[in-house]
Formats: structure tokens, C-alpha cells, sequence
């Protein structure tokens, strides 16, 4: 499956990547493939993924367990390296890209959002909102921060350290923290997991309002048809290989679709 948007140019012989025509994806693989072990054990978590993912949308990445779902994620994001074929963010590749560059990228242009919150359990949770711009020297737009704070509920819980609240609560500064520079794109892996139905129904609205309000781009995987049916697109994985989408789902519609790929 691929889509209409354009990934940029592929590289030249110096390492550069230049800008292609307009209608850039906000990031995507080029035949992409991760392969685990060698021999009888070689395992290919991704075989071949060519896909996009539109500016201003919320694309869900569903499939079964050990489908290649979270690999894509984490090569998409820059976390892990494929062994074959491209990612990219926005228009350069990440292959071009020495470690350095790719952890400022990281830093500048991408925010992660996990299952496990991954605060720093000293800090408050507006030094966790700000600590990705504090560790490139950065104050950020303190207005937007602000906006951002406020839209999440945190106003009141701001100083407050991460043993102080609740698990939707650090998942809400978890989110703040992915939103508040302003990110080209936003990778979440199952960020609900580890929430009641109330709570992760929540944040999953505030992820949306995110897209649909502020223009962020996000991109979520779930195994829940229920998370799912918030994003305006999901795309199913399995054995490491794209099994088609569904634009606008509905819940329903997304668990018929995670049925017959089990069948």
C-alpha cells in the first residue's frame, strides 16, 4: 500500500536528501525491512512497508502481536535501524543522518509518547514538560507551553512531582511534553495501555482536539479498536507486510478488520 504523498528525494552521492514536489508526507518508509537473527532463526519484522503519513492527521497502526507494528513505529521515529529500505521525517532521510543529528531530530522535530510515561521521578511535572527544549538550551514559546498546560487539565498539578499523580495525570504531562516544541510529528506506542477506559478515553481525545485544533501530527500504535477509532485513518500490519486501511473507522469496523486478519 502507498499513499499519493511524496517522500523526498532520495539521497545523492554526498549523503543529502533535497525536498521533492509538494504534497510531503510528515514521515514514511520506502521498502522498508527489519530482520532479527540469521538462518533458521531469522525473523522478518518488516518485509518490504512502503507507506505515509499525511501533515495534520491522526493515523493509527493496528495488528496482532509480533506483527511489526511497534517496529515500524520505532524505525518511522528514529529508534531503531532497518536493515534494508528508508524512513524519513518530513524531507530527510534518517539513514543521511550521523548520531548526533539524529538525536537533535529527535530532540527538535519529533515527540514520543509511551505506554510507560517515562518521567523523571525528581522532576516536577512542568521540568518533565520542559526538559527536552532545557537540554538543547531552549526556553520554547512559553505562550503555546502555556496553552498546552492549560489544555491538558495540569494548571493546578504543575509542581507537583511524578509520585504525586495519577497515571492519567502522568500521562497527560507525558502528552504536554511530546506537544510543547511544537514537533513536526508525534510517534505514541499503545499510550493508553496502562490506563482505565475513563482515562485513556481522555487522553485520546486530547491527542485528537491536538490534531484537529492545534494541526499536530500523530502517530499512534494500538492493539484496541477502541483507541484505534479515534485517529482519522488505520492502517493494519501483518507478518511484517501492510493489510490495507480504513479511513474514518469506527470501532466496529476496525475489530471486523483485526478478525480476518486473524483468520
Amino acid at each position: 500500500m502507498t499513499t499519493d504523498l511524496a517522500p523526498p528525494t532520495p539521497p545523492t552521492e554526498s549523503g543529502e536528501s533535497t525536498p521533492g514536489p509538494s504534497g510531503f508526507a510528515a514521515a514514511g518508509a520506502v521498502d522498508a525491512t527489519k530482520v532479527y537473527g540469521v538462518g533458521d532463526a531469522e525473523v522478518r519484522a518488516l518485509d518490504g512497508v512502503t507507506v505515509s503519513f499525511e501533515t495534520g492527521k491522526f493515523t493509527a497502526i493496528m495488528g496482532p502481536s509480533g506483527s511489526g507494528k511497534s517496529t515500524l513505529l520505532h524505525c518511522l521515529a528514529g529508534l531503531d535501524v532497518l536493515t534494508s529500505g528508508a524512513t524519513f521525517v518530513g524531507d530527510t532521510y534518517l539513514a543521511t543522518l550521523d548520531d548526533k543529528a539524529l538525536t537533535e531530530l529527535r530532540r527538535t522535530k519529533v515527540g514520543f509518547v509511551f505506554q510507560a510515561y517515562n518521567l523523571i521521578p525528581t522532576l516536577t511535572a512542568e521540568e518533565n514538560i520542559m526538559l527536552p527544549m532545557m537540554l538543547g538550551g531552549e526556553s520554547g514559546d512559553a505562550e503555546w507551553i502555556d496553552n498546552v498546560i492549560t489544555t491538558v487539565g495540569l494548571k493546578d498539578r504543575i509542581h507537583h512531582r511524578p509520585s504525586e499523580l495519577s497515571g492519567g495525570q502522568q500521562q497527560r504531562v507525558a502528552v504536554a511534553r511530546a506537544l510543547a516544541s511544537r514537533p513536526q510529528i508525534i510517534f505514541a506506542d499503545e499510550p493508553t495501555g496502562n490506563l482505565d477506559s475513563t482515562t485513556g478515553a481522555e487522553i485520546l481525545d486530547f491527542m485528537r482536539r491536538a490534531v484537529r485544533e492545534f494541526g499536530q501530527t500523530i502517530v499512534m500504535v494500538t492493539h484496541d479498536p477502541v483507541a484505534a477509532s479515534y485517529a482519522d485513518r488505520a492502517i493494519f500490519v501483518a507478518d511484517g507486510k501492510l493489510d490495507g486501511e480504513l479511513l474514518d473507522p469506527t470501532s466496529e469496523q476496525i475489530l471486523e478488520r483485526m478478525i480476518q486478519i486473524g483468520n
